[in-house]
C-alpha cells in the first residue's frame, strides 16, 4: 500500500511538471533558449589563436584570432560558436582534398583569389552570387575586387574583403634619391652599390611552397617589360620577346652580384637580408612588407624591434623606408601582381548560415578595419572602410600612390591548373637564373609552355 501511494504521488508530481512546461511561454523566433547549444562556425586560417609566441611568423594572426574569437562567441551566445582548425600553408589543396573525399570540411576559408581557378577546376566552393549581391555591404565594394571574385560563368565565388598591391620597399638612406624608376637607372644605382660592398636588392627566387615565386618578383619584372605568362586563351605563353628581355635583366643582376646568395635559398631568407639592412631594397606584396616584415634593422643600425606591424609604419614615418612601384624600362609602366583577399564557403559546409553570419559580422567596419589590418592584409576593397583613420597613414598612402602609378593584374592570367603553372614557371625562372644561367632562355622558356599546354 505505501509502495502503491509512492507511485501514485511520483505520477501526479509528474504530471503536474509536464502541465507547467506547458504554461512556459517559448522561445522568441530567432531566439535561443537558454539550453539550446550554439551550432559551430570552423574557419581555416593558417593562423593559430593558441599559439602566444610573440616571435612566430605568424604572431599578428595568431593574436588577431585570440582576440576576435571570444568577441564573436559572446556576441552569438547561444547560437554560433567559431571554432578554427589551423592549417600550414597547404590549406588551399587540402580543402580540395576534403571536399573531394567528403572529409573534415570548413565552414568558411580565408583565401585569395589566385586559388578561384583551382577551387572551380575542382568543384569545391559554393556559388555566392545571390548572398554577396543581397548582402548590405555589396554596393560599397571595389568592383575590381568584386570582378577578382567572379568566374568565367558570371558568378561570385569568393567574399573579397582586402586586396594587395606588389610593389618595392627600399631603405632611403641607399637610395637616397629615391628608388630608380627605370631599369638602366637601377642597373647604374646597382654598380654604384657592389662598389661600396652593398647589395642592391634581395627577393624571392626560390622554389619554396611548390613555386609561389611565380608571383612575386619574376612576375613583378616580367610584367614591367610589357610580358605575361598566358595568351588569354587558358595556355601558358611564356617564349616572348618581352619575357626573353626580362630574364635577360634579371640575369645581369644575379651574374654581377647585385642581390644575395639568399635570395634563392629558400626559407624566407631573402626577407631576412632586407629586414636586417643587407639589402637596399625588396620587391614583395604590401601586406608581405606590413605584416611580416618585422623587426627591422636599416643599413646604418637603426633598430625598430617591437615585432610587429608597427615596426615598418614606424620605419616609414621616420622616413627610413619607403615605398615605390617597380622599375621599368624606359617609357614603360611598372607591372605588379594584385592579390585579393577573402572568404569561400566550401561545398559540404555543415553550416552555410553561421557562416555566411560569420562574414556579414566580419563586413561590419569596425571588424573589417582589424581583419584587414591583422588578418587579410593591404587596404580593404569597401570604400568606406578605406576612409578608416587607420588607412590614412603614411604607408598607405605611399602604397595607394604605387597602386595608381602600376599595371596590377593578377599573375596567372587565364591560366586555370594554378599549382601546375606555379611550379612550372618558377623552376624554369630558378634554373635561367641560377641552376643553369648560360641556357638558351627562348629554348626553356618554349618547354615550359609546352609542358603546361600538353594537358589543355
Amino acid at each position: 500500500m505505501l509502495r502503491y501511494r509512492q507511485m501514485t504521488f511520483f505520477a501526479f508530481f509528474v504530471s503536474m511538471l509536464l502541465f507547467l512546461s506547458s504554461c512556459t511561454a517559448p522561445a522568441s523566433p530567432g531566439e535561443p533558449s537558454a539550453t539550446q547549444e550554439a551550432a559551430p562556425v570552423v574557419t581555416w586560417y593558417y593562423y593559430d589563436q593558441d599559439n602566444t609566441d610573440p616571435e612566430a611568423n605568424e604572431r599578428i594572426g595568431n593574436f588577431y584570432l585570440a582576440e576576435t574569437i571570444p568577441q564573436f562567441n559572446e556576441e552569438f551566445a547561444g547560437r554560433y560558436r567559431w571554432v578554427n582548425v589551423p592549417r600550414d600553408y597547404n590549406l588551399v589543396l587540402d580543402l580540395v582534398a576534403a571536399v573531394q573525399t567528403n572529409g573534415d570540411i570548413p565552414d568558411v576559408m580565408r583565401t585569395g583569389a589566385v586559388d578561384l581557378p583551382t577551387f572551380l577546376l575542382n568543384n569545391t566552393v559554393q556559388d555566392l552570387t545571390d548572398y554577396v549581391k543581397g548582402a548590405a555591404w555589396y554596393a560599397d565594394l571595389d568592383p575590381k575586387a568584386v570582378e577578382a571574385c567572379t568566374a568565367p560563368d558570371g558568378k561570385i565565388y569568393c567574399v573579397p574583403v582586402s586586396e594587395s598591391p606588389y610593389l618595392v620597399y627600399f631603405w632611403t638612406e641607399m637610395y637616397p634619391d629615391g628608388f630608380p624608376t627605370t631599369t638602366d637607372a637601377f642597373l647604374a644605382k646597382a654598380a654604384e652599390l657592389k662598389a661600396a660592398d652593398k647589395y642592391a636588392l634581395t627577393y624571392w627566387g626560390s622554389t619554396a611552397f611548390d613555386g609561389e615565386g611565380a608571383g612575386r618578383y619574376f612576375y613583378q619584372v616580367i610584367s614591367s617589360f610589357g610580358g605575361s605568362y598566358d595568351d588569354g586563351q587558358g595556355n601558358m605563353r611564356l617564349n616572348t620577346p618581352e619575357n626573353i628581355a626580362a630574364v635577360e635583366f634579371m640575369r645581369e643582376i644575379v651574374a654581377n652580384g647585385y642581390s644575395p646568395e639568399a635570395a634563392f635559398v629558400g626559407n624566407f631568407e631573402e626577407e631576412a637580408s632586407f629586414k636586417d639592412g643587407l639589402a637596399g631594397a625588396f620587391p614583395t606584396g604590401f601586406y608581405v612588407g606590413y605584416q611580416y616584415l618585422n623587426p627591422l634593422k636599416s643599413p646604418s643600425g637603426q633598430e625598430f624591434n617591437t615585432i610587429s606591424a608597427q615596426d615598418m609604419e614606424d620605419a616609414v614615418n621616420a622616413g627610413v623606408m619607403g615605398l615605390v612601384p617597380i622599375f621599368a624600362p624606359e617609357g614603360g609602366t611598372p607591372g605588379c601582381h594584385m592579390d585579393v583577399f577573402g572568404f569561400v564557403i566550401p561545398n559540404g559546409a555543415k553550416n552555410v548560415e553561421g557562416a555566411k553570419a560569420y562574414i556579414d559580422w566580419i563586413m561590419q567596419k569596425d571588424r573589417a578595419v582589424q581583419w584587414v589590418l591583422r588578418a587579410g592584409g593591404g587596404v580593404p576593397v569597401a570604400s568606406s572602410v578605406r576612409e578608416d583613420a587607420a588607412f590614412q597613414t603614411e604607408i598607405f598612402k605611399q602604397a595607394a600612390a604605387a597602386l595608381g602609378a602600376s599595371d596590377c593584374k593578377p599573375w596567372y592570367g587565364s591560366l586555370n591548373r594554378i599549382p601546375e603553372a606555379k611550379k612550372i614557371i618558377t623552376e624554369t625562372m630558378f634554373d635561367l637564373l641560377k641552376g643553369n644561367p648560360n641556357a638558351d632562355i627562348a629554348a626553356a622558356l618554349a618547354a615550359a609552355e609546352a609542358e603546361y599546354n600538353s594537358s589543355n
